[in-house]
């Protein structure tokens, strides 16, 4: 027996609710702030992720999907969605649209790591973009729309974790500090952070093991070594936060993972649901459109993970609306009356009611069972003494279960007119 990849997970059928549910707040929420929807390719040249994502970090160096495809070329299926739309920006001469162009998507990103709750290998995930414009504005602009979602999903106690990564020219003095003071702990943290120091010292603040912590904790804070443009910066934002009453804490040591960050870095956390209690997670990446050969572009964006909102949805109580109920069962008794049915089905469809058919010739009883399992309000009756008079019977499936006589000529019209408002949905 197969089953699916470690690192993969199935949608099951009563899972679909929430998906549906929180897809639907994307697209109201996107709708409402004005953003467009651009999709690109589910696999890029590994060369864009490496360049975008940086050599150094934990992505490119383990967790990238990589192959060479059958013309030589190397190809990696996309671990994470922004270098592929400023890709797209660039590609595309997105730059001589009114600015700041704002984008969102949503798809799977595949990444090779450990495998938890909420974390898998193949993962679906919303992204936000905005490229265009480096004011703070933009920034909370970004921010808000992750706030307006969760807060329209229903979490509660949302707060920003904030931060700033410096810019070329103020961040090399801190990663300076940071190396020195590293350089004095080599032995007492983790073997991923002795590599860190080499290759990419700012990842260091984003070590999870416990043993590196107090290390961690302990280590110089960049918001010390800003440049006055940053430091501005972080400051106009700060101010819009306040105005807005928008909860916020300085987290020192916030840089998130990838190398193309620089200024703003967020997170979104959500009260009660236990230590991993980030939601979302992204910042400003003024630097990457030049560093992928197009012109120099400022941006930033966020990403979440939509499996990681459904099992938190979940484990916060949070309800959504059902799938909704068949509004009519067609049940039937003979060949004759199933093939009057089946055409019935047709006529019922057409007239944008929502209908089925028990299927395999089972008994009125176990139809009308099954019809009953749907949580359709109605079921249409059809034997062979009704066929025979031209009727079918309309039956109440919910309190009454009155019974009600109907031309069979006309029953799609007179039902679709009965029901009128819609579909019931499954509690």
């Amino acid at each position: 027996m197969f089953l699916a990849p470690r690192g993969t997970v199935d949608i099951l059928p009563e899972d679909q609710p929430y998906w549906i549910h929180v897809y639907d707040v994307i697209r109201d929420v996107v709708r409402l702030f004005g953003y467009s929807r651009l999709d690109v390719p589910i696999f890029e040249e590994t060369g864009l992720y490496v360049r975008g994502v940086g050599e150094g970090t934990d992505i490119v160096d383990k967790e990238m999907y990589s192959f060479v495809d059958k013309g030589g070329r190397e190809i990696t299926l996309r671990p994470e969605f922004t270098a592929g739309l400023v890709r797209a920006y660039i590609q595309h001469g997105m730059h001589t649209l009114p600015q700041p162009v704002k984008l969102y998507t949503t798809g799977p990103i595949f990444r090779y790591e450990r495998v938890q709750a909420g974390r898998y290998r193949q993962h679906t995930q919303f992204d936000v973009e905005v490229l265009g414009s480096s004011d703070p504005a933009v920034d909370l602009e970004v921010m808000s729309v992750a706030w307006h979602l969760f807060s329209q999903l229903g979490f509660g106690g949302l707060a920003f974790q904030l931060n700033s990564t410096g810019c070329p020219r103020c961040r090399p003095a801190y990663i300076e500090a940071l190396v020195h003071y590293y350089e004095g702990h080599q032995g007492e943290v983790c073997e991923d952070c002795r590599r860190r120091l080499v290759r990419n010292p700012l990842r260091l603040l984003d070590c999870k093991v416990d043993s590196c912590q107090p290390i961690i904790n302990n280590a110089p804070h960049i918001m010390d070594y800003l440049c006055s443009e940053c430091a501005e910066h972080l400051a106009t934002l700060r101010g819009y936060l306040d105005g807005l009453g928008r909860a916020y804490t300085i987290n020192h040591r916030l840089v998130r993972g990838l190398d193309y960050y620089t200024k703003t870095v967020f997170e979104v956390w959500a009260q009660g649901i236990g230590a991993q209690n980030a939601v979302c997670g992204g910042g400003r990446y003024d630097g990457l459109a030049q560093e992928l050969g197009g012109q120099p572009t400022p941006g930033i964006g966020f990403g979440s993970g939509i499996e990681r909102i459904v099992m938190l949805m979940k484990e916060q109580g949070i309800q959504v609306p059902g799938i909704p109920a068949p509004q009519v069962v067609l049940v039937y008794h003979g060949e004759a009356c199933k093939a009057r049915a089946l055409q019935l089905l047709t006529e019922l469809r057409e007239q944008h009611v929502a209908a089925t058919i028990g299927f395999d010739d089972r008994s009125l009883r176990a139809q009308l069972r099954n019809a009953n399992r749907t949580g359709a309000p109605y079921a249409l009756v059809l034997g062979e003494q009704e066929l025979a008079a031209g009727e079918i019977v309309l039956q109440g499936m919910l309190a009454d279960g009155t019974r009600e006589a109907l031309p069979l000529g006309g029953a799609a019209r007179v039902v679709a007119a009965r029901l009128g408002a819609g579909a019931t949905c499954v509690k």
